[in-house]
């Protein structure tokens, strides 16, 4: 990606810049086929520009000080009541990730966040730990040792067995391998709608039976855990406390299967593919899945990963941030502006829509050298101490930054240390390099393949 162009010094209430009705036009046909390669071009005319996006305005910010405005220092005049999120709506009604904010908003993210506290992942990592060496023992047992390895679909099976046992207290039945089918059809219809939002979701026979499919899953979890009279303190107890009317929040049932559905997906979704992006990066660079292995083998010495240890697997997290950067999972977001206001000397009238992408901007020139390049120093201490804090933000920030980010980390960094403490990883001759599939949440196009040699 080129340097942006130099915004010239803006004018008192002056609009933004804007893309021209041809590279406009030409954008909203572009995007249709390649979503990516538009915004990549649109960040390149400056750091604030409006365009057209699926054919709807909109304003792109692409600096640390507007991701800082909008996210952090002004973010309660921006809300999600906007076109990204109503599409998502459709699914989650009224989940947390989509929720557009406000008061009952604010009280599910107090009541739920204790269950993704540093204390609470202490007692989850076990299941993580035993879960993940379920999968490597059935790798290792492959009656065809060189076979070559679908590691995307594995990892979001993995991914979403250990978010159904850590945050609801339940074991991945049967109807598993149908629930992760039906969201990626569901992923892919709603990325193809925010790319031509025609016809409504609301028109979408497909989308309904999908949704009815994944409320049926989610029932039947709930079902079975009302069943159980085990107490237990986890992330589906503080949820079936908010339909009490003495929490504040008085969920009804459809509102806890959404909110249930959106963190089974967040929880789930997100991190799955960010790990099978780290696994393909060290499957790509020999020389720094060496240096993983070496630094797995030093500090645990042939033993049990525990979470403890993971402190000391410096340059294992230096991949994974690495692979963030690069490979941002929740790619995109978008704001609504509810009031006037100011963005980098520009006019942003009320009800604008406002939209960050954290790809173009985990790529800005000015703050990643050489931005393509994979390079997990940029995250040495002393060099990530040069850039602005908040130039990285795999998982945002302000008040609705991503409430499972210790969650996942710690679920990332564990799945990776036991892979490499186990396998080398390859690319199998001849196999292209893998691009995006920007849905939703950006996937690894056609997935991963690789080849797994015990070490």
């Amino acid at each position: 990606m080129t340097a942006p162009t130099s915004n010239k010094a803006p004018l008192k209430n002056s609009s933004p810049p804007s893309l021209s009705l041809r590279e406009n036009l030409s954008g909203i046909l572009g995007a249709r086929r390649d979503q990516l390669s538009f915004v990549q071009y649109a960040a390149t005319r400056g750091d604030i520009v409006r365009l057209r996006l699926g054919g709807l305005p909109m304003v792109l910010v692409n600096h640390p000080d507007h991701f800082q405005h909008v996210l952090v220092d002004a973010h309660a005049n921006y809300d999600k009541d906007n076109f990204l999120y109503r599409a998502v709506q459709t699914v989650f009604r009224g989940g947390l990730v989509s929720n557009p904010g406000g008061e009952r908003w604010r009280a599910r993210r107090r009541m739920m966040q204790p269950s993704f506290n540093r204390g609470s992942i202490v007692d989850l990592s076990p299941g993580m730990t035993e879960l993940t060496g379920r999968l490597l023992d059935r790798w290792a047992a492959r009656d065809d040792p060189d076979a070559v390895v679908d590691v995307s679909a594995d990892i979001r099976d993995l991914a979403l067995k250990i978010a159904l046992r850590s945050l609801f207290g339940v074991e991945a039945g049967a109807d598993v391998a149908a629930f992760e089918r039906n969201f990626l059809e569901l992923n892919t219809i709603i990325g193809n709608f925010f790319r031509f939002p025609f016809p409504p979701l609301s028109r979408r026979p497909r989308l309904r039976a999908l949704i009815q499919d994944m409320d049926g899953f989610v029932d039947r979890l709930v079902t079975d855990r009302e069943a159980d009279p085990a107490e237990r303190r986890d992330l589906f107890s503080a949820l079936l406390a908010m339909t009490h009317h003495t929490s504040g929040v008085n969920l009804t049932r459809q509102e806890l299967l959404g909110e249930i559905l959106s963190t089974i997906v967040s929880g789930y979704e997100t991190s799955s593919n960010s790990m099978a992006w780290v696994f393909y990066r060290l499957a790509r660079h020999p020389e720094i899945q060496r240096r993983v292995q070496e630094e797995v083998d030093r500090v645990l010495e042939g033993r049990a990963l525990t979470l403890e240890s993971l402190s000391e697997l410096t340059y294992t997290r230096m991949v994974i941030d690495e692979t963030l950067r690069l490979h941002t999972p929740a790619w995109q977001t978008m704001r609504r502006a509810i009031a006037d206001d100011e963005i980098g000397g520009y006019r942003i009238p009320q009800g604008s829509s406002v939209y960050l992408n954290f790809l173009t901007y985990h790529r800005h020139p000015e703050f990643w050298p050489d931005p393509d390049r994979f390079d997990p120093e940029r995250f040495a201490p002393e060099n990530a101490a040069k850039r602005p804090r908040n130039v990285y933000q795999p998982f945002g920030s302000g008040p609705r930054y991503c409430i499972g980010k210790y969650f996942a980390l710690t679920e990332m960094q564990i799945v990776v240390a036991m892979l490499a403490q186990t396998f080398t990883l390859t690319v199998p001759p001849g196999q292209p390099p893998v691009g995006f599939a920007p849905l939703v949440t950006l996937h690894p196009k056609g997935g991963i393949r690789l080849r797994l040699a015990r070490r």
